[in-house]
Protein backbone atom coordinates (compact mmCIF):
# COMPACT_ATOMS: atom_id res chain seq x y z
CA UNK A 1 0.00 0.00 0.00
CA UNK A 2 3.03 2.59 1.04
CA UNK A 3 2.76 5.94 2.02
CA UNK A 4 0.64 8.80 0.67
CA UNK A 5 0.71 12.08 1.14
CA UNK A 6 -1.73 12.42 4.35
CA UNK A 7 1.50 10.20 5.76
CA UNK A 8 4.36 12.29 4.53
CA UNK A 9 2.49 15.46 5.49
CA UNK A 10 2.20 13.84 9.53
CA UNK A 11 5.84 12.55 9.05
CA UNK A 12 6.77 16.73 8.09
CA UNK A 13 4.85 18.23 10.30
CA UNK A 14 6.52 16.20 13.44
CA UNK A 15 9.89 16.69 11.88
CA UNK A 16 9.44 20.12 11.60
CA UNK A 17 6.94 21.20 14.65
CA UNK A 18 9.92 19.31 17.38
CA UNK A 19 12.35 20.87 15.88
CA UNK A 20 10.80 24.23 16.17
CA UNK A 21 9.83 23.31 19.80
CA UNK A 22 13.40 22.53 20.55
CA UNK A 23 14.67 25.97 19.47
CA UNK A 24 12.56 27.38 21.94
CA UNK A 25 15.01 26.94 24.49
CA UNK A 26 17.70 28.76 23.14
CA UNK A 27 17.65 31.90 25.24
CA UNK A 28 17.90 30.22 28.31
CA UNK A 29 21.51 29.31 27.63
CA UNK A 30 23.69 31.65 29.15
CA UNK A 31 25.95 28.98 31.52
CA UNK A 32 27.47 25.38 31.53
CA UNK A 33 25.60 24.47 34.20
CA UNK A 34 22.04 25.84 32.11
CA UNK A 35 23.25 24.06 28.72
CA UNK A 36 24.47 20.58 30.66
CA UNK A 37 22.61 20.88 33.65
CA UNK A 38 19.19 22.41 32.70
CA UNK A 39 20.07 24.89 35.90
CA UNK A 40 19.14 22.39 37.88
CA UNK A 41 15.40 23.64 37.28
CA UNK A 42 13.33 20.37 36.10
CA UNK A 43 10.61 18.58 37.42
CA UNK A 44 10.83 14.81 38.25
CA UNK A 45 8.23 13.51 36.16
CA UNK A 46 10.01 14.83 32.81
CA UNK A 47 13.42 13.40 34.01
CA UNK A 48 11.67 10.50 34.58
CA UNK A 49 9.99 10.41 31.02
CA UNK A 50 13.41 11.58 29.46
CA UNK A 51 15.26 8.94 30.97
CA UNK A 52 12.44 6.49 29.61
CA UNK A 53 13.22 8.69 25.91
CA UNK A 54 16.94 8.39 26.70
CA UNK A 55 16.94 4.67 26.65
CA UNK A 56 13.88 3.57 23.78
CA UNK A 57 16.03 4.16 20.55
CA UNK A 58 14.57 3.31 17.34
CA UNK A 59 16.50 -0.49 17.43
CA UNK A 60 13.71 -1.02 20.45
CA UNK A 61 10.59 -0.06 19.21
CA UNK A 62 11.48 -2.25 15.38
CA UNK A 63 13.89 -5.15 17.70
CA UNK A 64 11.86 -6.04 20.35
CA UNK A 65 8.92 -6.62 18.38
CA UNK A 66 11.40 -8.55 16.07
CA UNK A 67 12.22 -10.71 19.51
CA UNK A 68 8.71 -11.85 20.64
CA UNK A 69 8.06 -12.43 17.02
CA UNK A 70 10.92 -15.35 16.47
CA UNK A 71 10.44 -16.57 20.13
CA UNK A 72 8.80 -15.17 23.13
CA UNK A 73 8.24 -12.50 26.03
CA UNK A 74 10.95 -14.17 28.18
CA UNK A 75 12.97 -10.58 27.33
CA UNK A 76 10.69 -9.38 30.01
CA UNK A 77 12.61 -11.13 32.68
CA UNK A 78 15.86 -8.86 31.31
CA UNK A 79 13.56 -5.78 32.24
CA UNK A 80 12.63 -6.67 35.57
CA UNK A 81 16.35 -6.65 36.23
CA UNK A 82 16.65 -3.38 35.02
CA UNK A 83 13.87 -2.31 38.06
CA UNK A 84 16.06 -3.95 40.38
CA UNK A 85 18.74 -1.95 39.19
CA UNK A 86 17.53 1.20 39.35
CA UNK A 87 16.66 0.40 43.36
CA UNK A 88 20.40 0.11 43.89
CA UNK A 89 21.27 3.01 42.39
CA UNK A 90 19.23 5.22 44.24
CA UNK A 91 20.89 3.40 47.71
CA UNK A 92 24.36 3.42 46.71
CA UNK A 93 25.31 5.71 43.86
CA UNK A 94 22.77 8.85 43.87
CA UNK A 95 23.88 9.96 47.51
CA UNK A 96 27.56 10.27 46.14
CA UNK A 97 25.96 12.93 43.32
CA UNK A 98 24.36 14.89 44.83
CA UNK A 99 28.03 15.81 46.96
CA UNK A 100 29.32 18.70 45.69
CA UNK A 101 28.27 19.99 42.24
CA UNK A 102 29.03 17.52 39.57
CA UNK A 103 28.49 17.91 35.63
CA UNK A 104 29.53 14.63 34.71
CA UNK A 105 29.90 11.09 36.52
CA UNK A 106 33.59 10.62 35.95
CA UNK A 107 34.15 14.33 38.23
CA UNK A 108 33.22 11.57 41.22
CA UNK A 109 35.82 8.88 40.47
CA UNK A 110 38.18 11.88 40.18
CA UNK A 111 37.52 13.17 44.02
CA UNK A 112 37.83 9.58 44.93
CA UNK A 113 40.97 8.35 43.21
CA UNK A 114 42.56 10.75 40.58
CA UNK A 115 42.64 13.19 37.55
CA UNK A 116 44.21 9.94 35.36
CA UNK A 117 41.61 7.65 36.43
CA UNK A 118 38.47 10.47 35.76
CA UNK A 119 40.41 10.64 32.20
CA UNK A 120 40.41 6.98 31.27
CA UNK A 121 36.85 6.01 32.33
CA UNK A 122 35.06 9.16 30.60
CA UNK A 123 37.39 8.06 27.75
CA UNK A 124 36.06 4.30 27.94
CA UNK A 125 32.21 6.06 28.23
CA UNK A 126 32.99 8.25 24.69
CA UNK A 127 34.13 5.22 22.99
CA UNK A 128 31.48 2.80 23.80
CA UNK A 129 28.77 5.66 23.94
CA UNK A 130 29.93 6.48 20.21
CA UNK A 131 30.18 3.28 18.68
CA UNK A 132 26.67 2.04 20.55
CA UNK A 133 24.93 5.30 19.57
CA UNK A 134 26.05 4.70 15.60
CA UNK A 135 24.31 1.57 15.36
CA UNK A 136 21.10 3.36 17.04
CA UNK A 137 21.32 5.77 14.42
CA UNK A 138 21.88 3.19 11.65
CA UNK A 139 18.04 1.52 13.18
CA UNK A 140 16.85 4.67 12.01
CA UNK A 141 17.38 4.02 8.12
CA UNK A 142 16.02 0.65 8.36
CA UNK A 143 12.89 2.30 9.24
CA UNK A 144 12.55 5.42 6.87
CA UNK A 145 14.07 3.76 3.75
CA UNK A 146 11.26 1.13 4.10
CA UNK A 147 8.46 4.55 5.04
CA UNK A 148 10.25 6.64 2.36
CA UNK A 149 12.26 4.80 0.30
CA UNK A 150 14.85 7.49 0.60
CA UNK A 151 18.40 5.66 0.85
CA UNK A 152 20.08 4.72 4.25
CA UNK A 153 22.32 7.49 4.04
CA UNK A 154 19.85 10.42 3.26
CA UNK A 155 17.91 8.83 5.87
CA UNK A 156 20.59 8.99 8.70
CA UNK A 157 21.26 12.15 7.40
CA UNK A 158 18.05 14.18 7.74
CA UNK A 159 17.17 12.52 11.21
CA UNK A 160 20.76 13.75 12.85
CA UNK A 161 20.59 17.38 11.38
CA UNK A 162 17.13 18.27 12.67
CA UNK A 163 17.90 16.85 15.66
CA UNK A 164 21.53 18.41 15.84
CA UNK A 165 19.79 22.11 15.42
CA UNK A 166 17.55 21.50 18.89
CA UNK A 167 20.45 20.08 20.45
CA UNK A 168 22.69 22.67 19.67
CA UNK A 169 20.77 25.60 20.35
CA UNK A 170 18.89 24.37 23.66
CA UNK A 171 21.43 22.35 25.57
CA UNK A 172 19.82 19.67 27.80
CA UNK A 173 16.53 21.49 29.23
CA UNK A 174 15.62 20.94 25.08
CA UNK A 175 16.38 17.90 25.14
CA UNK A 176 14.57 16.53 28.20
CA UNK A 177 11.37 18.59 27.08
CA UNK A 178 11.30 17.46 23.55
CA UNK A 179 12.10 13.60 25.20
CA UNK A 180 8.96 14.51 27.11
CA UNK A 181 6.85 14.90 23.93
CA UNK A 182 8.66 12.18 21.88
CA UNK A 183 7.92 9.40 24.79
CA UNK A 184 3.82 10.16 24.66
CA UNK A 185 4.00 10.43 20.61
CA UNK A 186 6.06 7.15 20.36
CA UNK A 187 3.68 5.26 23.42
CA UNK A 188 0.67 6.78 21.61
CA UNK A 189 1.47 5.41 18.27
CA UNK A 190 2.56 2.03 19.69
CA UNK A 191 -0.80 1.82 21.17
CA UNK A 192 -2.35 2.82 18.03
CA UNK A 193 -0.60 -0.08 16.47
CA UNK A 194 -1.54 -2.60 18.64
CA UNK A 195 -5.20 -2.14 18.28
CA UNK A 196 -4.93 -1.67 14.82
CA UNK A 197 -3.13 -5.20 14.70
CA UNK A 198 -5.47 -6.69 16.55
CA UNK A 199 -8.34 -5.36 14.38
CA UNK A 200 -6.84 -7.19 11.28
CA UNK A 201 -5.96 -9.95 12.52
CA UNK A 202 -8.94 -12.47 11.83
CA UNK A 203 -10.51 -13.75 14.82
CA UNK A 204 -9.48 -10.70 16.87
CA UNK A 205 -7.60 -11.43 20.50
CA UNK A 206 -9.10 -14.74 20.59
CA UNK A 207 -7.55 -16.21 17.47
CA UNK A 208 -4.19 -14.33 18.46
CA UNK A 209 -4.43 -16.18 22.06
CA UNK A 210 -5.24 -18.97 20.16
CA UNK A 211 -2.24 -19.20 17.62
CA UNK A 212 0.41 -17.46 20.43
CA UNK A 213 -0.48 -19.72 23.21
CA UNK A 214 -0.02 -22.99 21.62
CA UNK A 215 3.52 -21.98 20.62
CA UNK A 216 4.40 -20.56 23.95
CA UNK A 217 4.64 -16.97 22.82
CA UNK A 218 3.08 -15.68 25.99
CA UNK A 219 5.93 -17.32 28.23
CA UNK A 220 7.70 -15.07 30.13
CA UNK A 221 9.70 -17.21 32.78
CA UNK A 222 12.02 -19.82 31.05
CA UNK A 223 12.12 -22.33 33.90
CA UNK A 224 10.72 -22.27 37.23
CA UNK A 225 13.61 -20.36 39.67
CA UNK A 226 14.24 -23.25 42.07
CA UNK A 227 15.12 -25.67 39.06
CA UNK A 228 17.33 -23.29 37.38
CA UNK A 229 19.43 -22.23 40.23
CA UNK A 230 22.04 -23.12 41.39
CA UNK A 231 22.73 -24.64 37.57
CA UNK A 232 23.20 -21.54 35.25
CA UNK A 233 22.84 -21.90 31.75
CA UNK A 234 25.26 -18.63 30.75
CA UNK A 235 24.75 -19.29 27.35
CA UNK A 236 21.06 -18.73 27.41
CA UNK A 237 20.36 -14.70 27.52
CA UNK A 238 16.68 -14.55 28.31
CA UNK A 239 16.54 -16.87 31.57
CA UNK A 240 15.45 -15.49 35.48
CA UNK A 241 18.57 -15.64 36.50
CA UNK A 242 20.09 -13.72 33.76
CA UNK A 243 17.93 -11.22 34.07
CA UNK A 244 17.47 -10.88 37.41
CA UNK A 245 21.10 -10.33 38.00
CA UNK A 246 22.12 -9.72 34.90
CA UNK A 247 19.61 -7.26 34.21
CA UNK A 248 20.35 -5.20 37.40
CA UNK A 249 24.10 -5.11 37.23
CA UNK A 250 23.58 -3.78 33.57
CA UNK A 251 20.96 -1.40 34.71
CA UNK A 252 23.24 -0.30 37.98
CA UNK A 253 26.07 0.27 35.45
CA UNK A 254 24.36 1.67 32.44
CA UNK A 255 22.34 4.17 34.69
CA UNK A 256 24.51 4.60 37.26
CA UNK A 257 28.05 5.54 35.50
CA UNK A 258 27.18 6.32 32.23
CA UNK A 259 26.95 10.18 31.60
CA UNK A 260 23.74 9.47 29.35
CA UNK A 261 21.42 9.03 32.02
CA UNK A 262 23.74 10.31 35.36
CA UNK A 263 23.55 13.68 32.94
CA UNK A 264 19.31 13.58 33.77
CA UNK A 265 19.82 12.37 37.24
CA UNK A 266 22.06 15.62 38.25
CA UNK A 267 19.31 18.03 36.60
CA UNK A 268 16.93 17.49 38.95
CA UNK A 269 16.44 19.66 41.94
CA UNK A 270 17.57 17.32 44.57
CA UNK A 271 18.53 13.88 45.18
CA UNK A 272 15.20 12.95 46.63
CA UNK A 273 13.60 14.11 43.07
CA UNK A 274 16.16 12.88 41.23
CA UNK A 275 15.94 8.81 42.95
CA UNK A 276 12.13 9.81 42.49
CA UNK A 277 12.31 10.05 38.74
CA UNK A 278 14.77 7.41 38.10
CA UNK A 279 12.48 4.72 39.93
CA UNK A 280 9.25 6.04 38.17
CA UNK A 281 11.06 5.59 34.61
CA UNK A 282 11.59 1.68 35.43
CA UNK A 283 8.39 1.14 36.18
CA UNK A 284 7.51 2.87 32.66
CA UNK A 285 10.19 0.92 31.17
CA UNK A 286 8.50 -2.50 31.96
CA UNK A 287 4.93 -1.84 30.87
CA UNK A 288 6.64 -0.04 27.77
CA UNK A 289 8.79 -3.37 26.69
CA UNK A 290 5.88 -5.17 27.46
CA UNK A 291 3.91 -3.37 25.18
CA UNK A 292 6.29 -3.55 22.29
CA UNK A 293 6.53 -7.70 22.92
CA UNK A 294 2.83 -7.45 22.49
CA UNK A 295 3.59 -5.59 19.17
CA UNK A 296 5.70 -8.39 18.34
CA UNK A 297 2.88 -11.24 19.11
CA UNK A 298 0.38 -9.91 17.50
CA UNK A 299 2.38 -9.54 14.02
CA UNK A 300 3.51 -13.21 14.81
CA UNK A 301 -0.90 -13.73 14.69
CA UNK A 302 -1.26 -11.75 11.98
CA UNK A 303 1.82 -13.00 9.30
CA UNK A 304 2.20 -16.57 10.56
CA UNK A 305 5.54 -16.87 8.41
CA UNK A 306 9.13 -17.31 9.58
CA UNK A 307 10.75 -13.90 10.36
CA UNK A 308 13.37 -14.81 7.38
CA UNK A 309 10.30 -13.93 4.91
CA UNK A 310 11.31 -10.00 5.46
CA UNK A 311 15.04 -10.69 5.46
CA UNK A 312 15.22 -9.71 9.21
CA UNK A 313 13.43 -9.63 12.39
CA UNK A 314 13.88 -5.88 12.49
CA UNK A 315 11.67 -4.64 9.03
CA UNK A 316 8.82 -7.01 10.08
CA UNK A 317 7.28 -4.30 12.37
CA UNK A 318 8.10 -0.76 9.61
CA UNK A 319 6.96 -3.08 6.66
CA UNK A 320 3.43 -3.97 8.27
CA UNK A 321 3.31 -0.13 9.30
CA UNK A 322 3.59 0.99 5.55
CA UNK A 323 1.97 -2.18 3.98
CA UNK A 324 -0.61 -2.30 6.17
CA UNK A 325 -1.71 0.30 8.16
CA UNK A 326 -4.71 2.80 7.23
CA UNK A 327 -2.98 6.24 6.12
CA UNK A 328 -2.58 8.71 8.78
CA UNK A 329 -2.25 5.87 11.23
CA UNK A 330 0.91 4.69 9.62
CA UNK A 331 2.20 8.43 9.16
CA UNK A 332 1.51 8.53 12.93
CA UNK A 333 3.66 5.46 13.63
CA UNK A 334 6.63 6.47 11.37
CA UNK A 335 6.47 9.57 13.34
CA UNK A 336 6.74 7.77 16.47
CA UNK A 337 9.16 5.93 15.59
CA UNK A 338 11.49 9.37 14.46
CA UNK A 339 10.28 10.59 17.84
CA UNK A 340 12.40 8.16 19.57
CA UNK A 341 15.00 7.87 17.12
CA UNK A 342 15.58 11.99 17.78
CA UNK A 343 15.21 11.78 21.61
CA UNK A 344 17.98 9.16 21.89
CA UNK A 345 20.33 10.74 19.30
CA UNK A 346 19.84 14.13 21.23
CA UNK A 347 20.53 12.54 24.57
CA UNK A 348 23.74 11.00 23.04
CA UNK A 349 25.26 14.46 21.93
CA UNK A 350 24.65 16.15 24.69
CA UNK A 351 25.65 13.66 26.84
CA UNK A 352 29.19 13.22 24.36
CA UNK A 353 29.14 16.96 24.77
CA UNK A 354 29.08 17.82 28.62
CA UNK A 355 32.05 15.05 28.88
CA UNK A 356 34.02 15.75 26.44
CA UNK A 357 34.11 19.27 27.69
CA UNK A 358 33.55 18.97 31.41
CA UNK A 359 36.40 16.22 31.35
CA UNK A 360 38.88 17.02 28.91
CA UNK A 361 38.75 20.52 27.37
CA UNK A 362 38.41 22.59 30.19
CA UNK A 363 40.38 20.10 32.29
CA UNK A 364 44.10 20.61 30.15
CA UNK A 365 43.09 23.98 28.95
CA UNK A 366 42.63 25.28 32.39
CA UNK A 367 46.35 23.75 33.02
CA UNK A 368 47.59 26.44 30.82
CA UNK A 369 45.22 29.48 30.54
CA UNK A 370 43.35 29.58 33.46
CA UNK A 371 41.06 31.82 33.19
CA UNK A 372 38.07 30.58 30.38
CA UNK A 373 34.63 32.74 29.94
CA UNK A 374 31.46 31.20 30.36
CA UNK A 375 30.82 32.78 26.59
CA UNK A 376 33.76 30.70 25.08
CA UNK A 377 32.80 27.44 27.35
CA UNK A 378 29.54 27.73 26.17
CA UNK A 379 30.61 27.91 22.47
CA UNK A 380 32.63 25.16 23.00
CA UNK A 381 30.03 22.82 23.97
CA UNK A 382 27.90 23.78 21.03
CA UNK A 383 31.44 23.07 18.66
CA UNK A 384 31.53 19.56 20.22
CA UNK A 385 28.12 18.63 19.66
CA UNK A 386 28.79 19.39 16.36
CA UNK A 387 31.33 17.69 16.12
CA UNK A 388 29.72 14.49 17.44
CA UNK A 389 27.55 14.48 15.40
CA UNK A 390 29.30 14.31 12.60
CA UNK A 391 31.05 10.99 14.56
CA UNK A 392 27.91 9.42 14.72
CA UNK A 393 26.56 9.77 11.88
CA UNK A 394 29.85 8.15 9.87
CA UNK A 395 29.53 5.62 12.92
CA UNK A 396 25.92 4.77 11.39
CA UNK A 397 27.22 4.97 8.11
CA UNK A 398 29.62 2.18 8.40
CA UNK A 399 27.26 0.28 10.89
CA UNK A 400 25.25 0.01 7.37
CA UNK A 401 24.70 -3.51 6.42
CA UNK A 402 27.08 -5.30 9.50
CA UNK A 403 24.61 -5.90 11.97
CA UNK A 404 21.75 -8.14 12.92
CA UNK A 405 19.32 -8.05 15.03
CA UNK A 406 19.87 -4.32 16.16
CA UNK A 407 19.05 -4.06 19.71
CA UNK A 408 21.20 -7.20 20.88
CA UNK A 409 23.94 -5.48 19.29
CA UNK A 410 23.77 -2.33 20.93
CA UNK A 411 23.32 -4.10 24.17
CA UNK A 412 26.57 -6.10 23.68
CA UNK A 413 28.14 -3.15 22.53
CA UNK A 414 27.24 -1.67 25.87
CA UNK A 415 27.82 -4.43 27.74
CA UNK A 416 31.77 -4.93 26.55
CA UNK A 417 32.36 -1.16 29.38
CA UNK A 418 29.90 -1.37 31.38
CA UNK A 419 31.64 -4.15 33.89
CA UNK A 420 34.85 -1.89 34.27
CA UNK A 421 32.78 0.93 34.64
CA UNK A 422 30.73 -0.29 37.55
CA UNK A 423 33.74 -2.20 39.14
CA UNK A 424 35.59 1.12 39.24
CA UNK A 425 32.42 2.87 40.57
CA UNK A 426 31.64 0.32 43.25
CA UNK A 427 35.42 0.51 44.13
CA UNK A 428 35.17 3.87 45.06
CA UNK A 429 31.75 3.22 46.69
CA UNK A 430 31.97 0.64 48.85
CA UNK A 431 35.83 0.57 50.03
CA UNK A 432 37.98 2.47 51.48
CA UNK A 433 41.39 0.93 50.85
CA UNK A 434 41.06 1.22 47.28
CA UNK A 435 43.39 3.23 45.20
CA UNK A 436 44.29 4.75 42.05
CA UNK A 437 46.72 2.27 40.73
CA UNK A 438 44.69 -0.81 42.05
CA UNK A 439 41.07 0.51 40.39
CA UNK A 440 43.16 1.30 37.12
CA UNK A 441 44.58 -2.10 36.68
CA UNK A 442 41.30 -3.86 37.98
CA UNK A 443 39.60 -1.82 35.49
CA UNK A 444 41.82 -2.87 32.52
CA UNK A 445 41.17 -6.60 33.95
CA UNK A 446 37.71 -6.26 33.71
CA UNK A 447 37.78 -4.54 30.27
CA UNK A 448 40.08 -7.75 28.78
CA UNK A 449 37.54 -10.22 30.57
CA UNK A 450 34.64 -8.60 28.70
CA UNK A 451 36.44 -8.25 25.07
CA UNK A 452 37.13 -11.96 25.80
CA UNK A 453 33.19 -12.83 26.65
CA UNK A 454 32.86 -11.03 23.59
CA UNK A 455 34.63 -12.23 20.98
CA UNK A 456 35.70 -15.86 21.92
CA UNK A 457 32.90 -16.86 24.50
CA UNK A 458 29.12 -18.41 24.68
CA UNK A 459 28.26 -16.31 27.62
CA UNK A 460 24.87 -14.54 26.96
CA UNK A 461 25.84 -10.59 26.69
CA UNK A 462 23.66 -10.82 29.37
CA UNK A 463 26.03 -12.14 31.76
CA UNK A 464 29.00 -9.64 31.01
CA UNK A 465 28.47 -6.77 32.83
CA UNK A 466 28.16 -8.67 36.13
CA UNK A 467 31.11 -10.93 35.43
CA UNK A 468 33.36 -7.65 34.25
CA UNK A 469 32.24 -5.72 37.33
CA UNK A 470 33.09 -8.87 39.34
CA UNK A 471 36.51 -8.96 37.82
CA UNK A 472 37.27 -5.48 38.04
CA UNK A 473 36.05 -5.14 41.60
CA UNK A 474 38.28 -8.00 42.86
CA UNK A 475 41.38 -7.64 41.16
CA UNK A 476 41.30 -3.67 41.75
CA UNK A 477 40.99 -4.15 45.71
CA UNK A 478 43.16 -6.99 46.04
CA UNK A 479 45.89 -4.80 44.04
CA UNK A 480 44.93 -2.07 46.01
CA UNK A 481 45.91 -3.64 49.21
CA UNK A 482 48.93 -5.64 48.25
CA UNK A 483 50.21 -1.74 47.04
CA UNK A 484 49.71 -0.30 50.52
CA UNK A 485 51.33 -3.32 52.05
CA UNK A 486 53.93 -2.68 50.23
CA UNK A 487 54.45 0.89 50.69
CA UNK A 488 54.00 0.13 54.29
CA UNK A 489 56.97 -2.23 54.59
CA UNK A 490 58.91 0.75 53.02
Amino acid sequence: MGLNRIDLLIIAVYLVGITLFGLRFRQRQRTMRDYFLADRNIPWWAISLSIVAAETSTLTIISVPGIAYDTNFTFLQLVMGYVVGRVVISFVLLPQYFRGELYTAYQLIERRFGPQLRTVTAGVFLLTRAVAEGVRVYAVSIVVSIALGTGEVASIAIITILTLIYTFEGGLAAVIWTDVIQTFIYVSGTLVGLVTILHLVPGGWSSVTAIAGGLHKFLVFDTPVLAQFPYLDLAKPYTLWAGLIGGAVFTTASHGTDQLIVQRLLAARNQRQSALALLSSGVTVFFQFALFLFVGVMLFAYYQVPSTAFGRADRIYPTFIVTRMPHGMSGLLIAAILAAAMSNLSAALNSLSSSSIMDFYLRFRSASRPEVSDPRRLRMARLATVAWAFLLFGLAVLALHRVARVVEVGLQIASVAYGALLGVFLLGVLTKRANQTGAMFGMACGLAVELYLWQWSHVAFTWWVTIGTCVTFAVGYALSLLVSSARISR
